[in-house]
């Protein structure tokens, strides 16, 4: 399939993202509340109504990034199914916790289907009108987790609903399948078309005309064409028509599409206009405001977003997926993903400018989006001084490309140290609250390698500067070498983080040190940063800690799961579960060939194991005790099927070291320094992922202590 793609496609995919991420905070706290409501507490809004110190995960975007990773684990093509996507909520989703709203079977419209799903129900059945009814089917969910699905089809509306109604259905049917249609279509159309009303025909020209969905936006359509000042007496006329009070359910899509479409029609094009008026409507506001934002985004570019909404965001992005190494995330790695599928699936090339960042062979960090910090922060240790300091895209230097992250300070000294950082992990005090539950797993570990290119301006005096990261659990900074920086030149820095063990890695940046005992300012430009290299590392669970965001949620550090009741007992991790298998996981899905270790200790039950290669909740590999006096290798493709067996007599109460080697295809497996089994996978192996801890049938084991290293 071959179709144009716009020449500024990938700049106007980062827009719309970034519309989206915006709309979603703005609406965030005051979703659900009444047009009334709002009024009465905020008035006229202008711009963001809550400061945060990250905004916490949302499914709004949860399920966005992680649906569309259906594209990568089975086809970009027009033959992707909607069992496929089902397959991709069950890999991604933990069961029954973060993620979605899980309200209760037959009241939350994804519980109900992730259930469906659970259960061998599949898409679309899992979401149809047939199996869940009407007002199950066609709640407002279908529409807000969209946005990717036009996002990858530029200019061809038609193609983005076909992608969506497929998405949609494993979850919605009838009117709240047409939702999303519409929405993945307006989007598409965005990025070719510049009047809204053209825009708005476009999505409802892929939805059918006898649907009550077409019908209520026309009757919008033909209120704003026929009063066109008002948009509050447009919202009287929408909620007297099409309200709450008229629909069955918790947030039925219908009133809320009328409300997008309102906003898109009184906002006349304007971004910062479109977002508020929808979030003033209230309803389901971050829902609305985000799917809003997204066309918004996607119509102006960057250069029709202000800086207001922008800079408070600062590139991140939280989310609450059962893999903790992708709940932190940027937004221009955001961007990238999803492009990267529209020219794929377009057919061409992407053009010279961003074939490195789309297909993964530029530096993690390249800040070639404008206005982009990749999340970058910063701090220093200078007791004395109230010292500002800031970060801002830059296109006045650039190492590779055409930007890179200028890094600001006033009132500095010498023989203190300033610095510019990227947060690798984040936990509870990093946040106002526990929206949808995240977690997280490490983005760096010991034994890998940090590096950068770090440039002064022409004129001033040079300093030092060395690569660092901050070790959370000690609270403590280890250096790279310290190098002197000149002006005017691009200075490469490298780091390799020594082996070490109970560490977290929670930042990893540079420390510029002045070397003037007197210095007014300290300006400096970063490019090209990178992480590299393989873990090595220990962890006793001794030295570990919960992390307690609220009495309900709470985390083992650097951990997730998928489901069961993991938790540290007497200096061990402690996991349990029922019939299904109980998950924990660690480590960072990138990870390709290595060794891993862990000690466990069988307390009841038939199956104790340790992951490799963990890929989400449907796709791992798992070995160790098994019932019969057996040591099993399972291969877990949404179900574990056994691949290798021996015969190992184990009893409860007893440690084991468990080992599996994991090199390319094949997998060995040793227990106690003795290897017993080995596999090599023909069969669509998989080749990377995380680690972790599993046990099923209703087990329970203690896990004491972890390694992983290089084979």
């Amino acid at each position: 399939m071959t179709f144009t793609i716009p020449e500024d496609y990938v700049e106007r995919v980062y827009a719309g993202w970034l519309g989206k991420v915006i709309g979603v905070r703005h609406g965030g706290n005051i979703e659900q509340w009444t047009y009334e409501q709002i009024e009465k507490a905020y008035g006229e809004i202008t711009t963001y109504l809550h400061e945060f110190k990250n905004f916490a995960a949302d499914d709004d975007t949860n399920g966005p990034m992680f649906f569309l990773r259906a594209l990568e684990d089975y086809t970009h093509t027009d033959q992707l199914t909607a069992e496929q996507i089902g397959l991709t909520w069950l890999n991604y989703a933990p069961d029954g916790h973060a993620f979605f709203w899980w309200g209760g079977y037959g009241i939350s419209t994804e519980h109900t289907a992730y259930e469906n799903l659970k259960h061998g129900i599949m898409a679309p059945r899992s979401g149809s009108i047939e199996q869940n009814g009407a007002a199950v089917a066609e709640q407002i969910g279908g529409q807000i987790f969209i946005d990717t699905w036009g996002l990858i089809a530029p200019g061809n509306p038609k193609l983005a609903a076909e992608y969506a109604a497929k998405a949609a259905s494993v979850s919605h049917d009838g009117n709240g399948k047409y939702g999303g249609m519409f929405v993945a279509a307006c989007i598409a159309a965005a990025f070719v078309k510049k009047d809204m009303a053209d825009i708005i025909e476009a999505g409802l020209g892929v939805i059918p005309h006898n649907s009550e969905f077409h019908r209520m936006a026309l009757d919008v359509i033909e209120y704003h064409s026929r009063q066109p000042e008002s948009w509050r007496d447009a919202y009287a006329y929408v909620k007297a028509h099409y309200g709450y009070h008229l629909y069955p359910g918790n947030c039925h899509i219908i009133p809320n599409a009328a409300v997008i479409i309102l906003s898109l029609l009184y906002g006349e094009g304007d971004f910062s206009k479109s977002i508020n008026i929808c979030n003033m409507c209230g309803w389901d506001t971050d829902c609305n405001v985000a799917n809003v934002g997204t066309i918004l985004g996607v119509l102006n570019g960057l250069q029709g977003i202000d800086a207001s909404w922008r800079t408070p965001i600062n590139d991140f992005l939280c989310c609450s997926s059962v893999i903790g190494s992708l709940n932190i995330l940027d937004l221009p790695w955001c961007a990238s993903y999803i492009a990267r599928f529209g020219y794929k699936i377009a057919g061409v090339q992407p053009p010279d400018q961003w074939e490195a960042v789309l297909n993964g062979s530029s530096p993690r960090f390249h800040f070639e989006y404008p206005g982009s910090t990749h999340a970058f922060r910063t701090d220093h240790d200078d007791p004395s001084r109230n010292v500002t300091a800031r970060v801002e895209n830059s296109e006045a230097e650039a190492y590779s490309g055409e930007r890179s992250l200028k890094v600001m300070f006033d009132r500095v000294r010498g023989g203190y140290g300033y610095r510019v950082y990227h947060q690798t992990y984040y936990g509870p005090s990093d946040f106002n609250d526990s929206r949808y539950d995240p977690a997280f797993s490490p983005l760096l570990y010991p034994g890998q390698k940090v590096e950068a290119r770090v440039k002064l301006p022409d004129t001033g005096p040079g300093l030092k500067a060395t690569m660092f990261v901050k070790d959370g659990n000690q609270d403590k900074l280890y250096y790279g070498e310290s190098v002197y920086v000149p002006a005017g030149e691009w200075i490469h820095l490298t780091m390799d983080i020594p082996v070490l063990d109970n560490a977290c890695i929670e930042q990893a940046g540079i420390e510029w040190i002045p070397l003037a005992d007197w210095q007014e300012s300290l300006i400096a430009y970063v490019d090209d940063m990178d992480y590299s290299g393989s873990p090595h590392y220990s962890i006793d669970f001794s030295q570990e800690r919960l992390e307690m965001w609220n009495p309900i949620h709470v985390e083992v550090r650097q951990c997730t799961y998928l489901r069961g009741h993991w938790t540290l007992d007497n200096g061990a991790l402690s996991g349990s579960g029922s019939q299904l298998p109980a998950e924990c996981y660690t480590g960072d899905y990138a990870w390709k060939d290595y060794k891993y270790e862990a000690v466990l200790t069988p307390v009841v039950g038939e199956e104790h194991l340790i992951q490799v290669r963990v890929q989400g909740g449907i796709r791992s590999y798992a070995a160790g005790l098994a019932k019969d006096n057996q040591l099993v290798l399972y291969k877990n493709d949404h179900g574990y099927r056994a691949v290798a067996t021996a015969d190992f007599a184990w009893e409860p109460g007893k440690d084991y070291r468990v080992e599996i080697s994991a090199e390319h295809n094949r997998l060995t497996v040793s227990v106690d320094g003795t290897q017993l089994l080995a596999y090599t996978d023909q069969d669509a192996p998989y080749l990377h992922g995380q680690i972790g801890f599993a046990n099923r049938n209703g087990s329970r084991t203690l896990y004491k202590r972890y390694a992983v290293s290089p084979l």
